[in-house]
């Protein structure tokens, strides 16, 4: 009972802190992309304010739809905000009753993206339909590269466990292997894969023969819509927590001192802060690829995966 206790009580902390950050993190990216391209920020709470506007607005399903419409968003919301208990946050020690590796943390996020896929044909719209086949492409592609990059990252532990993987590396050596190197470039292109950020896609834009991501949400509105859009948030942020446990640990407490968590938690915001300006720096830098240019990027970051697989038994054992 105590342990289910204390599962529970870890869990919902964690849970929060990721839903409060997922927010956060979105408006500090925009505030990067503004200011590299010389416009006038938002407030770093704007995402709150926008999300908060359509909770309060009134649903509207296109004529037609069905259930299945209806419930992706809570679906894919509920299955994102869990999907953050499978990634170190503030430290390596994991959670009392949580089995669930990093390939079930892929098999979620490939649910998710089968229901939002799903959803958005279920409108029987042109654009639901070309959102959701594109998504599907783009996720066909960047499987077998995250599998690739977590085997990598567990043959330093011996188990696919990410908050195993995090607390080895992390008292390991700052100096990288080239195995690490190699699957951190592979993970960084995934990451821009996964999360329809540019030069896969652009969050920003509604551009009918460019657009992936957005084509999927465009008949959702109201709390839908918010769900939606909150939860893209926190599964960037979950990939971004992931990038960290596997490529850059050092920080993360070993243990539930508070102390520790709390040089722990300055660590992170630190990390997120360089990581958004990074990735903002990035897609202020780089132009979206054509459509038909997606399979050589993922097969781009398949080949760094592959790479990075077989240098650790070449290069380092």
């Amino acid at each position: 009972m105590t342990s289910l206790v204390l599962f529970l009580g870890e869990s919902l902390l964690q849970m929060v802190l990721v839903l409060l950050l997922a927010p956060l993190f979105a408006g500090w990216l925009n505030i990067v992309k503004a200011l590299l391209s010389n416009r006038t920020p938002a407030s770093i709470l704007q995402p709150f304010r926008d999300w908060s506007k359509l909770l309060s607005k009134e649903t509207i399903a296109p004529q037609g739809s069905s259930v299945l419409f209806r419930w992706a968003p809570p679906a894919v919301f509920s299955l994102l905000l869990v999907s953050s208990l499978l990634v170190p946050v503030l430290d390596t020690r994991g959670k009392t009753l949580v089995f669930g590796d990093a390939l079930v943390l892929t098999g979620i996020m490939a649910f998710v993206r089968v229901l939002m896929a799903l959803g958005a044909i279920d409108t029987g719209t042109p654009f639901g339909n070309l959102g959701g086949r594109r998504e599907m492409m783009v996720g066909f592609l960047a499987e077998p590269s995250t599998v690739l990059v977590i085997f990598t990252a567990s043959l330093f532990s011996g188990s696919t466990m990410t908050f195993e993987t995090a607390d080895h590396l992390r008292a390991g050596s700052l100096l990288p292997t080239p195995s690490l190197v190699f699957g951190g470039l592979a993970f960084l292109l995934i990451l821009l894969g996964e999360n329809a950020r540019i030069p896969i896609d652009n969050p920003a834009t509604h551009l009918e023969l460019t657009m992936i991501h957005e084509a999927m949400l465009l008949e959702y509105s109201g709390p839908s819509l918010a769900l939606m859009e909150w939860g893209s948030a926190i599964k960037l942020v979950v990939y971004m927590l992931l990038g960290i446990g596997l490529f850059f640990p050092w920080g993360l407490s070993g243990s539930e001192n508070p102390a520790g968590l709390m040089k722990a938690g300055v660590s992170l915001l630190l990390k997120l802060l360089a990581a958004g300006f990074i990735l903002g720096l990035l897609e202020t830098l780089m132009a979206k690829l054509r459509i038909f240019r997606v399979p050589e990027f993922m097969t781009l970051a398949f080949l760094l995966a592959i790479l990075g697989f077989l240098s650790h038994f070449v290069l380092e054992v």
